[in-house]
């Protein structure tokens, strides 16, 4: 494996990062840029969205079986997020689960949590059949960002389409996400799904219809409003860590000072990260050099809202267990034994942007 040593002493990004250059003095030109950025300008759409936000919070309260849908995948943040809306907000939420390769550590994390907030919980529990399929074939297909991004590109909307259905059945108004800053794909989303895109158009990768390898009822799996009734009522798809003022290490402690996760251990995105994870970080280490995850942890230092102490110790922690597939890493042979892949097969095939749905590439695609 091509290993990339060469990081930013300041964020750690790598220089094989694309667009990455390192100068003399050890520091990024992204770190320069961040010297230099309008906070003023940032702050003031951060406060936009706060308000946005504050005011959906308020006016989702029209007497509804619930007043928010929180899709909960066990991690930290979408925890605490549950935390702020049920007990600061006093709202009716109804949290949502797709079960699809979670670990044993998000359960325990989900379980604790609902039990000390006393939420009620959707979990979806669809055949894992189509999903180890889906895995497989972009594991091999991969665009040339990486498996990290091919999978979360096309993996994310199925679950995402799975809360805005549950919603726009039992008419509750909004979907609220749990994501980072940074998460996802800022192509895909930034604070709020558009309109466009939840009220008009198939979220069908053009490349999975084109592939010839997915039946019409597999390609249903992922959301298209156009077959709901016409006077369906979806919801706003909001992520308020996108608005509130985020802290990654604040987060960590929070939910465990709150008892809604049992320690930092299990609050920690190493631990309660999603098996097939593991696999995929193994296959951009390979195929691209660096850990796929730098990136969006480098962001955050560089904005101040993650730890650079804490990740220059994990990084190299979690990069060696990868390649050499031992304790967390061991999930890397497992996953290869569910999909019944070699590691030959984790290849770059695909041109940058091949699963993209052509709405999500336009500027009337993104908000």
């Amino acid at each position: 494996m091509a290993i990339t040593m060469r990081t930013c002493k300041r964020c750690l990004i790598p220089v094989a990062v694309p667009g990455t250059q390192i100068d003399s003095d050890g520091v990024c030109n992204l770190c320069k840029y961040q010297e230099h950025r309008d906070l003023d300008g940032d702050e003031q759409l951060r406060q936009e969205r706060e308000d946005d936000l504050e005011e959906a919070l308020q006016s989702c309260r029209q007497g509804a079986s619930y007043d928010c849908v929180v899709p909960l995948s066990g991690g930290k943040d979408s925890i605490y997020l549950l935390y702020k809306l049920k007990r600061e907000y006093q709202l009716k939420v109804l949290a949502f689960t797709t079960d699809i390769n979670l670990p044993p550590i998000a359960w325990n994390n989900i379980r604790t949590a609902l039990r000390k907030l006393d939420i009620d919980h959707v979990v979806y529990r669809p055949s894992s059949d189509f999903y180890a399929k889906l895995f497989r074939y972009l594991l091999k297909n991969q665009e040339e960002r990486g498996a990290v991004y091919t999978i979360s590109y096309v993996y994310a909307p199925l679950f995402e389409g799975d809360a805005i259905r549950l919603a726009a059945e039992k008419e509750i108004p909004l979907v609220l996400a749990g994501y980072s800053p940074g998460q996802p794909d800022p192509e895909r989303m930034e604070y709020e799904f558009s309109r466009t895109l939840i009220e008009k158009v198939t979220w069908v990768p053009p490349q999975l219809e084109r592939s010839g390898e997915f039946s019409r009822d597999e390609l249903e799996r992922f959301f298209d409003p156009r077959r709901f009734p016409s006077n369906t009522e979806f919801p706003r798809y909001l992520a308020p860590f996108h608005a509130w003022k985020y802290a990654q290490d604040d987060v960590m402690d929070a939910v465990v000072r709150l008892g809604l996760i049992r320690s930092h251990k299990n609050a920690s995105p190493v631990f309660s990260n999603y098996p097939i994870n593991w696999l995929l970080m193994y296959s951009d280490l390979k195929n691209l050099g660096y850990n796929p995850y730098l990136p969006e942890f480098s962001a955050l230092i560089r904005e101040g809202k993650a730890s650079r102490d804490y990740w220059r110790i994990m990084v190299p922690i979690v990069n060696t267990m990868i390649r050499h597939r031992i304790l967390l890493g061991r999930d890397v042979t497992r996953s290869l034994k569910w999909l019944g892949l070699s590691t030959h097969d984790l290849r770059i095939t695909m041109a940058r942007g091949a699963y993209d749905p052509e709405i999500i590439g336009s500027a009337e695609g993104c908000k």
